[in-house]
């Protein structure tokens, strides 16, 4: 599976090593992923999520149920 956020949609981002030489050579910058599960009161029952340090927080900020219901109308979370 591809290193891809499924609340925020955050993915890998490139760039470049620098040394003291001030030569450049490729890099990625991975998202810091989790396999996370949650709750979901409604439905009852759990949902396994591969989520992002910040969509983490937005979760413990907003709950889960509203964080879900901004990402499918935002077209990123589609389950």
């Amino acid at each position: 599976m591809s290193r891809v956020c499924e609340i925020t949609g955050k993915r890998a981002m490139s760039g470049n090593n620098v040394s003291h030489a001030m030569n450049k050579t490729k890099r990625r910058f991975n998202v810091n992923l989790f396999t996370k599960r949650f709750y979901l009161p409604e439905e009852d029952k759990w949902i396994s999520l591969k989520v992002s340090a910040k969509a983490i927080k937005n979760i413990n900020k907003k709950g889960i149920t509203a964080v879900l219901k901004e990402s499918r109308a935002k077209g990123i979370y589609t389950k």
